[in-house]
């Protein structure tokens, strides 16, 4: 599997994180941080890699930290910061807090499908999920002037987007589903 050189990929780390009561990028999982697994998932599909987050513990990981431009705007703040830093036209967006994500499920349902649209992102039967999806470098003024509005809700402001959903396939799901809580960190364990 080759690397893409025309998309750079940013791991939202950010997030007040209440519900995992720590950081969740750095919860473990099978032995490794979360966002491990998620670095792992993505470093086969490009070299251009960066953790969006201000939170030094992430240094370990050995990639660049990207505080948020905008302090405390939730994933639209994120997502602008990544697509302001970003030196390629296409930026994987990946939250930090979906650990069985795979580089298989990432080549399959988003790279492989070139899509021509400014935002393609992953939904499953019951879920959105704008967070594993890859987002046009030239959105940086919507983003920063939905900043500006302090309009912080994702979904409305990416459905007024030229924007693609690609359905996953049930017995793909548990690959993008998100750990936001300690209970559903135990049930992924005992899956």
């Amino acid at each position: 599997m080759a690397a893409h050189t025309n998309i750079s990929a940013y791991i939202l780390c950010g997030g007040k994180s209440t519900r995992m009561q720590q950081e969740k990028g750095l919860v473990l999982y099978k032995g490794k941080p979360f966002v491990q697994h998620i670095i792992d998932a993505v470093k086969p599909l490009t070299e251009s890699i960066a953790l969006v987050t201000s939170n030094v513990a992430y240094h370990r990981f050995g990639y660049p930290l990207l505080g948020d431009i905008y302090k405390d705007k939730g994933p639209v703040g994120g997502i602008y910061s990544a697509l302001h830093h970003s030196q390629t036209d296409q930026v994987l967006v990946l939250s930090c807090d979906i650990p069985n994500i795979t580089t298989q499920v990432l080549e399959r349902y988003l790279l492989s499908n070139s899509s021509k649209n400014d935002i393609t992102y992953l939904v499953t039967h019951s879920h959105e999920c704008p967070l594993v999806g890859i987002y046009a470098k030239h959105l940086v003024p919507v983003f920063q002037k939905a900043l500006y509005d302090n309009a912080l809700r994702l979904l409305e402001l990416i459905q007024k987007q030229d924007t693609k959903t690609i359905q996953v396939a049930p017995s793909d799901e548990h690959f993008i589903r998100n750990i936001n809580t300690q209970q559903e960190l135990e049930s992924l364990i005992h899956i």
